[in-house]
């Protein structure tokens, strides 16, 4: 069942994973986006009346199935670990960071290179900023950065995530308890069942593949390794491929409707603080997702640290716009990163190095 052990295994890991994409796409997620960890989870937040941003509420199965199947692979082949105890309030810092550069840039490393994949420049653009952020994390491991080591727990401890995400699961089918948008992208959605099972699908090749956008970098830059490229290559290939035969694939900067801005520093350092956290926090927000499946508690915090982060964007008004056509007159709107979000993302960039600096691997006597 591993993946991870050879390059054609990790390019159908990758194609598989593309279909999924796909598939949300064409059966309703929103437009160029698919599939978004950040933009799920701070829709998942916005459910749960962490904000109160009207248009993205929706408990998303995707992120449901995506812990889910990561859970059920990892115990079925007997790779389940339940650990914690690695800084895990710094973690939970670094995924509020990681949320937070996601939002300024307006989608995580996946939507990135889903964006890529239809001929969004905006997101090439933004690759620049995170191919700089994983390799100054990379620069900061080198010189014996660390969150120091996990220590095993009580299996019920790792499973209490999965958990958690049954309960949204049925808060969500069963009661009227959860928000949901009536417009906007939080209203625009594959079927509950194809989402979730697209999730669990993505979810268990994400984990027995060890897909991590930032790893792929961070091994690059490290080790010359690029067998994790591999799985992201698939992933690309086939979602351009799909972009392409149906008619999505707009080369350019600032395309109306694709939820996007073309304020090109500000893509540059959202995804740089994405980049710079996700390599200190050991996975970007997808990792973090298959890990806090998988057993890992410390990855649950960051998780919970992602959630917190979409609330503090949209109460605290931190989040950029994407390029719209006004609903009143019909001119088109640029989309923008509002002051509170540059301010808020240059802030994230100095916690990441004060945390670089200051957590250093301790040394044998």
């Amino acid at each position: 069942m591993n993946l991870s052990d050879s390059k054609k295994k990790l390019a159908l890991a990758g194609v598989v994973c593309g279909l999924v994409a796909a598939c949300l796409a064409y059966f309703g997620n929103p437009a160029n986006m698919a599939f978004c960890i950040a933009c799920f989870v701070r829709d998942i937040a916005g459910s749960l009346g962490m904000h109160q941003a009207a248009v993205v509420q929706y408990a998303r199965p995707e992120i449901i199935g995506l812990v889910l199947g990561s859970f059920i692979i990892s115990v079925a082949t007997k790779e389940y670990r339940s650990t914690a105890g690695s800084s895990p309030m710094i973690r939970f810092i670094l995924g509020m960071i990681i949320m937070i550069g996601s939002l300024v840039f307006l989608g995580c490393p996946l939507r990135m290179i889903i964006r890529m994949s239809a001929g969004d420049l905006n997101a090439w653009v933004a690759l620049i900023g995170f191919i700089l952020g994983v390799s100054t994390g990379a620069f900061f491991l080198k010189k014996g950065f660390s969150l120091g080591r996990a220590h095993e727990t009580q299996f019920a401890s790792g499973a209490v995530m999965p958990a958690i995400m049954v309960a949204i699961l049925i808060l969500a089918v069963c009661t009227p308890l959860l928000k949901a948008s009536e417009a906007g992208p939080g209203s625009v959605h594959a079927p509950l069942i194809l989402s979730l099972v697209g999730g669990l699908i993505f979810g268990a090749f994400a984990q027995k593949s060890r897909m991590c956008f930032a790893g792929s970098i961070r091994d690059v830059v490290l080790m010359k390794n690029f067998d994790l490229l591999t799985v992201i290559g698939g992933l690309f290939v086939v979602m351009l491929v799909f972009n392409i035969a149906t008619g999505r694939f707009i080369l350019a900067f600032g395309t109306p409707g694709i939820i996007a801005h073309s304020e090109h520093l500000w893509n540059i350092l959202g995804m740089y603080a994405v980049g710079f956290a996700a390599v200190l926090a050991g996975g970007c927000p997808l990792r973090q997702l298959i890990l806090a499946g998988q057993g890992s508690s410390d990855s649950a915090v960051t998780v919970l640290g992602l959630l917190f982060g979409a609330a503090c964007c949209h109460n605290f008004g931190l989040a950029a716009s994407g390029t719209a056509p006004n609903p009143e007159t019909g001119e088109i709107v640029a989309g923008a990163v509002p002051m509170a979000g540059k301010i808020a993302c240059i802030i994230c960039i100095v916690v990441c190095f004060v945390i670089a600096v200051t957590c250093k691997r301790e040394k044998t006597k």
